[in-house]
């Protein structure tokens, strides 16, 4: 009997032992199958999640954002023990005692499994396991996946730290609402840092992460304020709340952004603008798309927030008082189905919903509107974001409308989506109605920058960024027309000339080789023998093609393309009268060089770049200055700062050419549009036809430009000028530029002698004379003027004009069909064809 018993026990302990050797071999083999091709947890120790990369201002404020994942990191150290534990107590409760896995937790769930027949199916990963799935492993609902995950976790809860782990977790997890993150989740829902977050709040951000799409705060209330009650419980069983904050947290509200209990953090953020959106153009090419999105990226921006505003309104006021003048009403192009405006919670719905700009607030915030009744002297409206008062009732009296063609009824239809702003008193500001706006069909843009710096500080691309994302102060290809002439006149000081050297202002026939070409000037007069002064106030075209030819236009492309204008120049005559295209961007950095003394500037929208660690990885400004930090600097004396920029032209031929251009803004073809109070330079530009008005211009520390024109070339009209059109937009915003920077008289080069000329004749005058002809020119010291000399530019000077001269270079030989041979010129180019009384 005792043999038999112990025989019994001796089979059972034989089988346990052999059962227990048999799951060794078996979880070895397991272990080493899906153990030997797992990725190296090594790779966390890098770890470098995507963060949001932001745009700063000058002060420090930030002005945008840009992310693929908004994700802002933050170290465990910072993340308050309320946040840990509310995850914790959702999540894994036992995270700060299990090895990776939680045995426990696991039977549980497949004990729950069965006795549900399958029907509660829940899952028992711990924090570890889910940072592994996260970060190594795909999310595959399989046993060979878990099996992999609860390795991972085993080896990733011996080589690092609790707290390193939960820190990965808590900034990788995804929240909702493109949240990843409890940082950006808390700022996202409730508009606070984690630090301000309540106990109720960090419980629901904590039970987000198994449903993140089904537990809206709004969407689905009841559902989330369960979830989060639930978190609550967890938390109290854990110990990490006691029983009364329990009760006053389960029993309060879910206030949320979403219901518009907080105010949304991007309502402190501007709308994003044409700057903004340049910086990530520019800095996606430097860098790289992946590292601007997702870098963490700090950058500071050189624009100035004050003057960016007055450049965005100034050149939307030119636009809209252009677009206004043609008489024409386009609208918005949007109408809203009639079952959408049953009630007034059916329209407001409806054209919230509908795309159409919003960042427009010339004169006041423009608001989208829908058209609910057409009469014969009113317009009622509904108005987005408005309600209607007695003192401010939703109509457009017809007198709004007397600048269109057409009646209320010719115009308007019920439905139609409108842009309205308020009407005010200048003196009061006292409401007197609701005014009716659209978004102008001509486009243009603006563009200001620091002479010495580079530094842009203010870039407006077109009348609203919502409406047309292209940037047309960078991106628009577009000839310049006369504003390209200083450069023509540049290389011709440069090469000897002198502001008071005659040039013949005469009728040319070219012969090229698309055909005839006979450039005019702009009041198709000719003015005989003048200097050149003269002849850039009054941007005369046909001095210009003659001082052209004279100096070579292998000479002024070289200029143009020193200068950055052009990569290359196309070398005919007509690129001298500006036929050939390029940006506003670069003809306000060119102009930038004849402001500072003719010394080469890169303009930049960035001063300076710093990675999510605070290393510097760009900085625009590389000047020395040795003196900034001598304590011994005698007061009231300012460090000296040495500039390493390279000269591009002599400093008296930028002087003598700034010189010449004031006299542009003070009695040539600006004089009627730019009259600010201190010294200012510049030249305008008209193309043929009036397809594109310009005028760039600068004080001795800011250079600002603008070009209007319809996006697909066509003409503004008869009497359309740069003066006319783009003199007043830069006017508007230099006199605000002045104030902030201040303007100095240009400085004048120790290589300049004065002498007193008729600016007319250019005949040298006497050192006392006086009066409107009389001009004080700067001549190069040591180098005696000559007067009087004429040049012609080579073309032949007879009675009978016009002149005519042939132009071959560009011609070649071929032979005909008939065996004979002819002459036939080079491909035509838009620029030789349409060029021809450019001014």
């Amino acid at each position: 009997m005792l043999r038999f018993i112990l025989s019994f026990f001796g089979g059972i302990f034989t089988f346990i032992t052999m059962s227990m050797v048999m799951g060794a071999v078996v979880l070895g083999g397991v272990i080493y199958l899906y153990g030997r091709d797992l990725p190296s947890y090594e790779t966390l120790s890098q770890y470098t999640p995507k963060t949001i990369s932001r745009i700063y201002s000058r002060e420090g404020l930030i002005i945008d954002e840009f992310a693929t994942e908004r994700r802002l990191f933050t170290p465990a150290e910072d993340i308050p023990d309320l946040v840990k534990h509310a995850f914790i107590s959702a999540e894994d409760r036992n995270f700060y005692t299990h090895q990776g896995f939680d045995a426990t937790s696991m039977v549980a769930a497949l004990v729950d499994a069965v006795e549900s027949r399958g029907e509660d199916l829940r899952g028992a990963s711990t924090i570890t396991q889910q940072v592994m799935k996260n970060f190594l492993l795909d999310g595959s609902v399989t046993a060979e996946r878990k099996i992999k995950e609860i390795i991972l976790a085993v080896r990733i809860e011996q080589a690092m730290s609790k707290e390193r782990i939960l820190e990965l977790y808590l900034n990788e997890i995804f929240l909702g609402q493109n949240s990843f993150g409890v940082t950006a989740a808390a700022l996202t829902y409730f508009n606070k840092p984690l630090t301000e977050l309540t106990v109720g709040e960090a419980a629901y951000l904590a039970s987000l992460p198994k449903s993140p799409s089904n537990r809206h705060p709004v969407r689905d209330r009841d559902v989330a304020l369960f979830w989060r009650n639930n978190t609550l419980r967890l938390m109290a069983q854990n110990g990490y709340i006691d029983e009364a904050t329990l009760l006053a947290e389960t029993a309060a509200p879910l206030l949320s952004v979403q219901g518009g209990d907080y105010d949304d953090f991007r309502s402190t953020l501007p709308d994003r603008d044409y700057f903004t959106d340049e910086i990530r153009r520019q800095l996606s090419q430097d860098f790289g798309q992946e590292e601007f999105f997702s870098g963490g990226l700090s950058i500071r921006a050189t624009v100035d927030p004050d003057l960016q505003v007055t450049a965005a309104h100034s050149l939307q006021q030119a636009l809209e008082e252009f677009d206004r003048g043609n008489g024409v009403w386009r609208g918005t192009g949007v109408t809203l189905p009639e079952d959408a405006l049953a009630d007034e919670s059916s329209w407001r719905a409806a054209l919230r919903a509908v795309e159409v700009p919003r960042d427009i607030d010339l004169m006041s915030q423009w608001y989208p509107a829908v058209v609910l009744d057409v009469a014969e002297n009113e317009l009622r409206l509904g108005i987005e974001n408005v309600v209607e008062t007695e003192a401010e009732p939703f109509v457009v009296p017809r007198r709004d409308i007397e600048w269109m063609r057409g009646d209320f009824a010719a115009n308007f239809s019920r439905g139609d989506v409108v842009h309205v702003r308020r009407m005010v008193q200048d003196s009061d500001g006292a409401f007197i109605r609701w005014t009716l706006r659209q978004v102008p069909e001509v486009q243009g843009a603006f563009m200001a920058m620091d002479v010495n710096t580079g530094r842009v500080i203010a870039m407006q691309g077109g009348f609203s960024y919502q409406a047309s994302v292209f940037n047309r102060a960078t991106q628009a290809q577009r000839q310049p027309g006369s504003s390209f002439k200083p450069f023509v006149y540049a290389a011709a000081l440069d090469s000897g000339y002198s502001p008071a050297t005659i040039v013949v202002d005469a009728p040319i026939e070219i012969m090229t080789p698309q055909g005839m070409w006979r450039p005019t000037n702009a009041s198709n007069q000719f003015y005989g023998p003048t200097p050149l002064r003269t002849g850039i106030e009054r941007s005369r075209n046909l001095m210009t093609v003659r001082l052209a030819q004279e100096i070579g236009i292998d000479r002024v492309a070289e200029y143009a393309e020193r200068f950055g204008v052009y990569d290359r120049m196309n070398p005919v005559l007509a690129a001298s009268l500006g036929s050939d295209e390029t940006t506003l961007f670069k003809m306000v950095a060119a102009y930038a060089m004849f402001a500072n003394g003719g010394e080469r500037v890169e303009p930049t929208l960035v001063d300076r770049v710093q990675d999510r660690l605070g290393n510097t990885v760009y900085l625009h400004d590389n000047r020395q200055c040795p003196d900034c930090a001598n304590p011994n600097l005698p007061s009231g004396q300012a460090p000296e700062i040495v500039s390493n920029r390279t000269r591009v032209m002599n400093e008296v031929t930028a002087y003598q050419l700034t010189s010449m251009m004031q006299g542009v803004v003070d009695r040539g073809t600006a004089s009627g549009s730019v009259n600010l109070p201190a010294q200012i330079a510049g030249k305008t530009g008209t193309t043929n036809d009036s397809k594109d008005v310009w005028f760039v211009g600068f004080s001795s520390n800011v250079v600002a430009g603008c070009y209007i024109g319809y996006d697909t070339p066509r003409s503004l009209g008869r009497g359309a000028s740069g003066g006319g059109m783009c003199g007043p937009v830069f006017n508007r915003f230099m006199r605000e530029a002045i104030d902030e920077f201040g303007a100095p008289n240009f400085r004048i080069p120790s290589g300049c002698q004065f002498i007193k000329i008729d600016r007319f004749s250019g005949a040298r005058l006497s050192n006392d004379a006086s009066g409107d002809n009389v001009v004080s020119e700067c001549f190069r010291a040591g180098e005696e003027p000559v007067f009087g000399i004429t040049y012609d530019g080579g073309f032949a000077m007879s009675a009978d004009l016009p002149l005519y001269d042939e132009v071959p270079r560009a011609s070649r030989e071929v032979t005909t069909s008939s065996g004979g041979t002819a002459t036939v010129g080079d491909r035509a180019t838009f620029g030789t064809l349409s060029t021809g009384g450019l001014y």
